[in-house]
């Protein structure tokens, strides 16, 4: 019976400790954009500015 005067105040801090780093989380915007990060993979890098061809000594 004891126990639980222990667990009950453990469980409630907690559970307060959750919410706070919840909120903070909401106010600092990581759950802006949900989509962005899935939609991103989808797509290649952008293709790197056209280089001319040079001749044999050049190629590595």
């Amino acid at each position: 019976m004891t126990v639980i005067l222990f667990l009950i105040p453990m469980a409630l801090f907690l559970g307060g400790l959750g919410l706070a780093a919840f909120l903070w989380a909401m106010r600092s915007g990581q759950f802006d954009d949900l989509d962005g990060a899935a939609q991103r993979i989808l797509f290649d890098d952008e293709p790197a500015p056209f280089q001319a061809e040079s001749g044999p000594e050049q190629t590595r």
